[in-house]
């Protein structure tokens, strides 16, 4: 069941909308039965932006309901949200962009509130954590899934978000035009995060409603295999971003186990002066040295890492944080 929405449109500050562009940026699959909605609704709330719906080989009238409603409509034939968004980073030119899903979840509204933060305290990225008006608008396994998602990214790079996989986003321009956008599926929003936190860039978070689905409209999202995905985009990041940790622990139970095999051995061969276990000393020197290795890695890869984050900061900051000269005053 849809909940009511909010109709009130807060004021804008007016220099706002004339220093400023502003690009709504809509990723579809499949959503003739909301997008039409969420179009009306952006611009009711953002009337100086403009609207781009990217359709997702959609084989239902997304594209032609977008149209009718306002947006200018692309399309991105690679399948995956991560392809889209992709794409809408490289081609959209703006100085502020909106990431919002097409599924009518979102409170429109709120965005104005999200801009005003992003200007306001000058920051690159402020995220619409999501506050549920029922329990249907969001299931059960996501909300657990998300949990620990969040908790994980949390112990790993200190994150201070509570809801990292929102979809609704509001982005500086600098933010969009110098991140390697990489995923292919629904984990982009983990690698949006993530690089956020790598580099330590300004972020806030702003609670905003979460509604249920319109009827017709259905969720695309899987949770086994989508939560699989994700949580294996986000190991790859842990390794790419965290490679000593990483290959550290590694080595660490490689170590433990060698010097575990290795104990009995040793008692065996002060007591009799032999070693009677030989394939088990073998493999104990083969465990050490492998610990060794993975050491070895991931201190060369540490190196590596601190090199292309340094080369990521530096396309971050040759780019203005609002158009060409990158003035927020």
């Amino acid at each position: 069941m849809q909940s009511a929405r909010s109709s009130r449109i807060e004021p804008f500050p007016e220099f706002e909308a004339r220093r400023h562009t502003i690009a709504v940026l809509i990723p579809c699959y499949n959503e003739s039965a909301s997008i039409g909605r969420v179009v009306e609704e952006f611009r009711a709330a953002l009337p100086q932006a403009v609207i781009y719906v990217f359709d997702n080989n959609s084989n239902d009238d997304t594209a032609g309901v977008a149209r009718k409603a306002g947006a200018r409509v692309f399309h991105e034939s690679r399948q995956g949200k991560g392809f889209v968004v992709r794409r809408m980073f490289a081609d959209v030119e703006a100085d502020i962009y909106v990431l919002v899903d097409g599924d009518s979840t979102y409170d429109a509204p709120s965005v104005r509130t999200l801009i005003d933060k992003l200007l306001g305290e000058r920051l690159d990225m402020v995220v619409g954590s999501r506050r549920h008006q029922y329990d249907s608008a969001y299931r059960a396994g996501h909300r657990i899934g998300n949990r620990l998602f969040t908790g994980f990214v949390a112990a790993v790079f200190g994150s201070t978000f509570t809801d990292i996989l929102s979809g609704y986003r509001v982005l500086s321009r600098r933010f969009v035009k110098s991140f390697p956008l990489m995923s292919r599926g629904f984990e982009v929003e983990m690698e949006i995060t993530i690089h956020a936190l790598e580099l330590r860039l300004p972020s806030g978070e702003i609670e905003t409603p979460y509604y249920a689905r319109l009827e017709g409209s259905a969720s695309k999202l899987s949770t086994w295999a989508d939560g699989f995905r994700i949580l294996r985009t986000m190991i790859g990041l842990y390794r790419a971003e965290r490679p000593l940790a990483f290959f550290g622990g590694i080595a660490a139970v490689l170590a433990a186990t060698a010097i575990g095999l290795a104990i009995p051995l040793m008692l065996t061969y002060l007591e009799t002066g032999l070693v009677p276990r030989l394939p088990t000393a073998v493999l104990c020197t083969g465990l050490m040295l492998a610990a060794f290795l993975s050491t070895a890695c991931g201190l060369v890869l540490d190196t590596v890492t601190r090199g292309r984050r340094e080369m990521k900061l530096l396309a971050y900051l040759n780019i203005g944080a609002f158009g060409k000269g990158g003035d927020t005053d």
